[in-house]
């Protein structure tokens, strides 16, 4: 029945890797690291230069696919299982908003479908209301490397307050440049958090 289908609908390229990886190679690949792109340094879990990656991250992104969003959350319960951080159970996960103009085109925030599913057996609370986006801004995609920084500067604030005793881990898909990221740490950090644990899905 599926070659039927595939005849009538060819598949993506994206989406033949993903249907022929199972969860354990794909958890296979995961193999945290420190990447100084940012103040903190960011957690990255996997290495996007796999072609297996890359094509989970795109099939989660582009056309949010369930079966990606289910991979990339698995590796994300994997770290936090056995991240030996202090206080990280007192720890709020704060997905990188979108721009309102980019969920509306795209339907969800992919760091936020993967941090609601990776934490759901582990009792960690998602706060998707914390960060939010001050304005729309161009895509990175779309920008050489030194105008990133400056697309990003101010992208975000803190809607309200936040507890200095508690861990924030600020989530997003793909760390690049880290401009992003940075500019979600600092708003952070300007509304008085003071242990920030920014976290990539891939580099």
């Amino acid at each position: 029945m599926r070659r039927f289908f595939d005849f009538l609908f060819p598949p993506r390229a994206d989406e033949i890797i993903l249907r022929n990886i199972s969860t354990d190679s794909f958890l296979s690949l995961v193999a945290p690291r420190l990447v100084p792109a940012t103040r903190p340094g960011t957690v990255v879990l996997l290495p996007f230069s796999d072609p297996r990656v890359r094509a989970i991250i795109h099939e989660a992104k582009y056309h949010g696919t369930g079966r990606a969003f289910e991979l990339l959350a698995f590796a994300l319960t994997e770290y936090l299982r056995d991240c030996d951080d202090v206080g990280l159970r007192k720890s709020y996960i704060v997905p990188v908003p979108l721009g309102s103009a980019r969920r509306k085109e795209r339907g969800f925030n992919q760091a936020e479908e993967v941090a609601r599913r990776g934490v759901k057996e582990l009792g960690f609370a998602v706060d998707t209301t914390l960060l939010v986006r001050t304005r729309e801004t161009a895509s990175q995609v779309s920008l050489p490397r030194h105008l990133r920084e400056e697309n990003m500067r101010g992208a975000f604030r803190a809607a309200h307050p936040v507890d200095p005793a508690l861990t924030y881990i600020v989530i997003d898909d793909v760390l690049t440049t880290g401009a992003t990221l940075q500019a979600a740490i600092d708003a952070l950090a300007e509304a008085g958090a003071e242990n920030i644990i920014p976290l990539a899905l891939a580099h």
